[in-house]
C-alpha cells in the first residue's frame, strides 16, 4: 500500500467523508477569475478580509514554502431527522421560531476538524514522515479550498458556487493539510449539474444569479451572520424567519436531497437548535447568550446583531404566520 492509499484509509477511519488529493501548484483559470470578478463588483461587502492576501489564496506553497501537495477532507454534516421536530412542530403554536442553518446547529466545526486533520498528521509523521512540514487550514486560513477540492477530485462547483459532492451533496464541511510531502494526485469530477437552476430559484433574495454570479451582499447567510450593519428595507422581508444562516440553496440541491445523514457521531449535533425561540433573544443578556451558546457557531455576530435579526424575523412572522 502506497503513502497516498494509508493516508486515505486513515482519514476515513479518522471520521473524514472524503478525501482526496491534489498538487500544491497555484489555482489557474476559472475559479480565480470568478474571485477578481466577485471582489472587483464589490459582491463580497463588508468581508474585507477576502481582498487580502489574493496571492496565498490562490497558491498553497505561499502559505508553505515548499508545499508539494495538498490533502482535502470533506465531511457531511446533514442533520439526521430527529424526534424533537414533534416538540418543534408543537412550539410553533406557542411562539415565533427563527430557522438556524444546519452547519451552526453542530458545536464549531473549525477545532473539531483541526484535531482531526491534527491526527491525521500525527498518522503520517509517525509512519512515514518524521520530518513532514505542514500547515492545516480550516475555512479561515487564506485558501481558496472549494477550487482545490475540485482540483482533489471531491467535488464539482455547482450553480449555488458550493462543492458539490454525488453522493453527499453540499452540505459538506472541508478542511486541507498543505505539506512539503509529495502525494499521488486525484483528478476532478467531469460530472455537474448542467440544466439544473434548483439552487437558484430557491434563493429568497436572488442573491444567486442565472449567469452564474454571486451577490453575497443579498445572501441571508451573510446578512444574518457577517454584516454588521441594519439589514435593508427591500431584504428585510426576504429573510422570512431565518435566524442564523439560510441555507435554502442547498437544501434544495437533488443531490442533498439524496445525501446520507452525518456518520460521525464525535461531531455533536443539537437537533433543539434547529429552530429557536425568538423571544428568546430579545431577552437573552450577554452572559446568557454566550452560556446558552457555548462552542456555537451562533455567537459568531454577537447578541446585538441577532437580536436585529429576531426583531425582523418576528415581524416577517407576525405578517405572514406560514413562515412560523
Amino acid at each position: 500500500m502506497t503513502i497516498t492509499e494509508q493516508i486515505k484509509q486513515k482519514a476515513l477511519a479518522l471520521g473524514f467523508d472524503l478525501i482526496g488529493i491534489t498538487d500544491a501548484s497555484s489555482l489557474q483559470g476559472e475559479q480565480v477569475n470568478r474571485l477578481l470578478a466577485w471582489l472587483n463588483a464589490g459582491h463580497a461587502g463588508q468581508m474585507t478580509w477576502m481582498h487580502r492576501n489574493l496571492s496565498k489564496r490562490t497558491d498553497p506553497a505561499k502559505l508553505l514554502p515548499g508545499a508539494k501537495s495538498v490533502i482535502v477532507v470533506g465531511l457531511g454534516y446533514k442533520p439526521a431527522s430527529s424526534s424533537d421536530e414533534a416538540v418543534l412542530s408543537e412550539a410553533k403554536d406557542l411562539t415565533p421560531l427563527g430557522r438556524v442553518a444546519a452547519f451552526a446547529q453542530y458545536d464549531d466545526y473549525h477545532p473539531f476538524l483541526k484535531k482531526m486533520l491534527r491526527q491525521l498528521v500525527d498518522f503520517i509523521i509517525s509512519t512515514t514522515c518524521p520530518g513532514l512540514q505542514f500547515k492545516i487550514c480550516v475555512d479561515s486560513s487564506p485558501l481558496l479550498e472549494r477550487a482545490l477540492a475540485f482540483r482533489a477530485g471531491l467535488g464539482v462547483i455547482g450553480q449555488n458556487r458550493m462543492l458539490v459532492n454525488p453522493r453527499f451533496g453540499p452540505q459538506i464541511l472541508l478542511g486541507e493539510i498543505v505539506t512539503n510531502l509529495e502525494l499521488d494526485p486525484d483528478k476532478p469530477m467531469t460530472e455537474s449539474c448542467p440544466g439544473c437552476d434548483s439552487c437558484i430559484t430557491a434563493c429568497p433574495t436572488g442573491a444567486l444569479k442565472p449567469d452564474g454570479s454571486f451577490d453575497a451582499t443579498k445572501c441571508i447567510s451573510y446578512l444574518t451572520i457577517e454584516a454588521n450593519t441594519d439589514i435593508p428595507a427591500d431584504l428585510a422581508p426576504k429573510i422570512g424567519n431565518h435566524l442564523f444562516g439560510c441555507g435554502e440553496c442547498l437544501l434544495a440541491c437533488p443531490y442533498q436531497q439524496k445525501a446520507p445523514p452525518c456518520a460521525n457521531k464525535e461531531f455533536i449535533h443539537h437537533p433543539d437548535r434547529a429552530e429557536l425561540n425568538l423571544n428568546d433573544f430579545l431577552n437573552f443578556t450577554e452572559e446568557q447568550f454566550k452560556m446558552q451558546f457555548a462552542h456555537s457557531p451562533i455567537l459568531r455576530p454577537g447578541l446585538a446583531h441577532l437580536k436585529k435579526i429576531a426583531s425582523i424575523c418576528i415581524k416577517n412572522v407576525m405578517s405572514c404566520p406560514e413562515q412560523a
